[in-house]
């Protein structure tokens, strides 16, 4: 098993316990896959939910860039869902996953087809 394949695994994991949500594996891959590299680095594969300019740059990058939303009150109340739904009080919030419950939050898992 590739490296990547047991980070996946870790997040399908992640998302089952933490989340109560039952992953699409193939979306998960996909999602972890357009993390690039970041996933390797145990700074840049999580996410600080209580550090503002990252979740600005989760919000510019991913949400407006990647998924192609327009921006606007909805995504702010998104990004607070999904990280509510992960746990605020988790400490570990894994970047592949934000971004899979963020995907499939708004509904636009075809931007990984």
């Amino acid at each position: 098993m590739s490296r990547r394949d047991e980070l996946v695994a870790k997040y399908a994991t992640d998302l089952k316990e933490k989340c109560g949500v039952t992953p699409d594996m193939s979306l998960l891959k996909k999602v972890t896959i357009g993390c690039g590299p970041s996933i390797y680095s145990a700074d840049a594969s999580t996410i600080s939910a209580s550090d503002k300019s990252e979740l600005e740059t989760i919000k510019k990058r991913f949400l407006i860039g990647k998924l192609g939303l327009k921006d606007g009150p909805d995504l702010d109340k998104g990004l607070s869902d999904v990280i509510e739904q992960y746990g605020r009080s988790n400490r570990n919030k894994y970047r592949a996953v934000v971004y899979y419950l963020l995907a499939t939050y708004f509904k636009r898992e075809k931007a990984y087809a």
